[in-house]
């Protein structure tokens, strides 16, 4: 049986509505309006305790106290499922793969953002970080993701947008797919054994590995300028 873990933001959920407000209200509110008027796109993925340090900003607590108080109040379900997502996870399920989500965002919100748009019902568990910061890293995250559920590293997969998803994959021995939709780039995919341009690609990209009983019908790893074709 093969082990899928799924990032959320980028990869399930097109979810920077929601995040984006929530940002550029916790900024505003405290005193930070430059930084508030400006493209914060590239914080969606990552942990926010280490983008706030790369911002310099000087009362990071005060910040993410504002930004769960306007996320709580609906900036968390300011958000939708992307297409084609619900069937790609059907067809993984379909095809004997055990369904786990691992995302850095808090799995107290995690949880309730996947019970209200209908992806909690595809998971065996949901892993993400504590409120308090605890397994921010998700190479933490995936290392005690294993260690709770018993799967073997070497037949699971990680996949996700960014490239801290491809990373954590990497440091706890998993394969992992990039997904093009989300918040990432082609320079953070390096380290991905696959990239796909569409979520009807994820059941073939892991056949590829072997993980998956059901031989690929075509290649699904996308080249530059979106055509299909193998990726080292």
């Amino acid at each position: 049986m093969t082990a899928v873990f799924l990032d959320l933001d980028g990869t399930l959920m097109e979810s920077h509505p929601g995040i984006l407000s929530s940002l550029r209200h916790a900024l505003e509110s405290t005193g930070h309006r430059a930084l508030a008027e400006t493209d914060l796109a590239w914080m969606i993925g990552p942990s926010f305790d280490d983008s706030f340090r790369k911002m310099g900003l000087s009362d990071p607590e005060a910040v993410m106290a504002a930004y769960r108080e306007h996320y709580l109040k609906g900036g968390m379900f300011d958000a939708r499922v992307y297409d084609g997502v619900l069937a790609a996870l059907d067809a993984l399920r379909g095809s004997g793969g055990r369904l786990y989500l691992a995302t850095a965002k808090p799995h107290v919100y995690a949880r309730q953002i996947t019970r209200h748009f209908g992806l909690a019902e595809y998971m065996e568990r949901e892993f993400g970080p504590e409120l308090d910061g605890t397994r921010n890293w998700k190479g933490d995250l995936l290392a005690h993701a294993l260690a709770e559920t018993g799967e073997d590293a070497a037949k699971a997969v990680m996949v996700g947008d960014r490239e801290h998803d491809m990373a954590a994959a990497k440091e706890v021995g998993m394969k992992s797919v990039a997904v093009s939709w989300g918040y990432g780039n082609e320079e953070e995919w390096r380290d991905a054994g696959a990239v796909i341009d569409r979520p009807e690609n994820l059941k073939s990209a892991i056949a590829e590995f072997g993980l998956l009983p059901d031989a690929p019908d075509s290649s699904p790893f996308v080249a530059a300028g979106g055509d299909v074709a193998r990726r080292a």
